[in-house]
């Protein structure tokens, strides 16, 4: 039972990282602001700790 809980718990952190890196790899694709490899850095950055960079990219945007 505790190993279920653990693949759960697992699988919901995995899910979570794919949709946000998705949704900011959408975002920064659509942004007509940023240069060919500016994109190319934010979506690489996306990949690997898309919550974190969620938020520096809209203090970016919004500030």
């Amino acid at each position: 039972m505790n190993e279920l809980i653990i693949y759960l718990v697992l699988f919901a952190v995995v899910s979570g990282h794919c949709i946000l890196a998705g949704k900011m790899y959408r975002t920064v694709h659509r942004d007509a602001d940023l240069s060919f490899k500016e994109k190319n850095d934010w979506k690489m950055k996306a990949l690997v700790f898309p919550g974190y960079f969620w938020g520096q990219y809209r203090k970016l945007k919004q500030g």
